[in-house]
């Protein structure tokens, strides 16, 4: 039986910070959903860094940014030329993704890992971890303070930040909150350049 999937944002953490956080929620693998690996500002989470650093301290690590990773190849997940997290999730490759990490946090407990510090501004969380969710799983986020959030307390603020509540009598909460979903996205979600196509992308 699976417990739960969390996620984690790395920012500008140490690793050792990073690994703190793992441990402190019993965290024994580490997804990496970023499509591209690497940081010149944290060279610490670069791929096969991380990979390595994860490795002693006896963490698994996986990369699943072909299959999970916030910016699609295709013209087909694009609208208007920003990454069309609707549209993503319904991606043979992304549901293949999914299943890899339900098959992963059978055996361990598994941390979905982006960049970006808040769930709100990650696909870790307005993607991913939306679709685990829809599968039935608990999401847990953890915060660089050490806090682990519910998905349910991150959708009640993603609600707040759209203006909506689950009193409102007039619009079901669902549709509520697919709109505050669908929102939120447009604003965090990969832009291309405006010079550059789908297609163009090199991969990551």
């Amino acid at each position: 039986m699976i417990d739960a999937v969390y996620s984690i944002g790395h920012s500008n953490l140490t690793y050792e910070r990073f690994l703190a956080l793992l441990r402190q929620a019993g965290v024994t693998a580490v997804a990496d959903v970023r499509t591209a690996p690497y940081s010149r500002h944290t060279p610490q989470f670069n791929k096969d860094t991380l990979k390595e650093e994860l490795r002693r301290d006896h963490v698994k690590y996986s990369f699943l940014g072909k299959e999970l990773g916030g910016r699609p190849k295709g013209n087909q997940f694009y609208c208007d030329g920003i990454a069309d997290y609707e549209r993503m999730a319904q991606a043979p490759e992304f549901k293949i993704g999914i299943e890899r990490v339900l098959e992963g946090s059978r055996q361990y407990r598994v941390a979905l890992m982006c960049s970006e510090h808040d769930p709100l501004d990650c696909h870790r969380c307005l993607l991913v971890g939306r679709a685990l969710v829809e599968r039935g799983l608990q999401v847990k986020h953890i915060q660089s303070d050490g806090r682990i959030v519910s998905h349910d307390q991150i959708e009640r603020r993603l609600l707040q930040l759209a203006g909506g509540h689950d009193a409102d009598l007039f619009i079901p909460y669902t549709d509520q909150l697919a709109e505050a979903y669908r929102n939120r996205a447009r604003k965090v979600a990969f832009q291309l350049p405006a010079s550059q196509s789908a297609n163009s992308l090199a991969a990551e």
